[in-house]
């Protein structure tokens, strides 16, 4: 994600061929990887969102460390150990609710300089000391629930925290993070699920639970419209539409098409892309039924098929 301001950053990125612990076994890519990192000219900052393999991968943290040494990483509670014993220093580690705003000279200077801010800490790192001549860069990151679960072996789940962030930067990079009206604002969902599904009777479609009388009103996770009341509105949401099926096991985890368009209303998103599918075949639906079953979940709550919630190729650039 580019910000008007000049801010890139990247979310859970993993750009191997399995997720898992070792490279030889485990879960296969459905779709080839658009690019290697190498290829990405800039990375000011990367956002992750849970420690599972599909989102949190080694491999890439490494490359990342390698080409965008100055790429500044935030992770929820817990994760900051992880980071620091594979050799990452510029991390922090936030709980949900918490902020902390990053500033920055641009990377086409040839000197960069970037300070990290929260209620706890602060961090500063000066590459050289030549003269700031251009505008600075700022950013807040701040830490929000997600409904999810955590986990690398089966000796740690749970003790890292799960999480949704929020990112705002100026609108230019002369403009600053103290005028709401300069920012512009993308909510990323990570990994999350947003009701729990009973198990359906076998006659029920099991990726349309919203359609059975007896579950139209169950119990949704309140957190996304605090979300919504507390941090947004967002310019953007990045929210998963994917890895849903059978629903009676993974709906308190994932998110189905119309789970995300709930998402996308509690969180008050103006504009939302469906991330979270297409590139692992983790779960039992098909891997090109989520974007179909979209078109249907925004037909449900009288939105546009097009041009407010989309999905993206893979490898695809779009422009808001």
């Amino acid at each position: 994600m580019e910000f008007p301001s000049g801010l890139r950053v990247l979310f859970d990125p993993v750009f191997e061929d399995r997720c898992s612990p070792v490279s030889w076994f485990g879960q296969k890519r459905f779709t080839k990887q658009p690019c290697t990192i190498a290829e990405i000219p800039i990375v000011d900052a990367v956002v992750i969102s849970h420690s599972h393999y599909d989102h949190l991968s080694a491999p890439s943290v490494d490359d990342i460390k390698k080409h965008h040494p100055d790429a500044h990483f935030f992770v929820g509670l817990g994760l900051e150990k992880w980071f620091r014993r594979a050799g990452v220093d510029k991390v922090t580690e936030l709980d949900w609710w918490e902020d902390a705003e990053m500033t920055m000279t641009p990377k086409s200077t040839s000197t960069s300089v970037v300070k990290v801010e929260n209620d706890t800490n602060a961090v500063s790192k000066a590459e050289s000391g030549a003269e700031q001549e251009q505008q600075t860069i700022t950013a807040k990151f701040s830490c929000l629930p997600a409904q999810h679960s955590s986990g690398r072996t089966g000796l740690d789940k749970d003790t890292t925290l799960w999480c949704s962030w929020g990112v705002s930067s100026s609108s230019s990079p002369t403009s600053n993070l103290q005028s709401p009206k300069n920012l512009k604002s993308v909510f990323f969902g990570g990994d999350t699920g947003y009701r729990a599904v009973p198990e359906l009777p076998s006659t029920a479609p099991d990726s349309d639970d919203y359609s059975h009388p007896s579950l139209q009103n169950l119990p949704a996770n309140p957190q996304f419209a605090q979300i919504g009341l507390l941090r947004g509105p967002f310019d953007l949401g990045l929210i998963p539409i994917a890895g849903y099926k059978p629903r009676h096991i993974m709906s308190s985890v994932h998110a189905n098409p119309f789970d995300a368009v709930e998402i996308f209303r509690d969180t008050k998103c103006k504009r939302a892309m469906g991330i979270h599918w297409g590139t692992w075949a983790q779960t039992f639906e098909d891997v090109m039924e989520p974007p179909e079953l979209l078109k249907e979940a925004l037909r449900r709550r009288g939105i546009a098929e097009r041009g407010v919630f989309d999905v993206c190729e893979i490898g695809e650039g779009r422009e808001f």
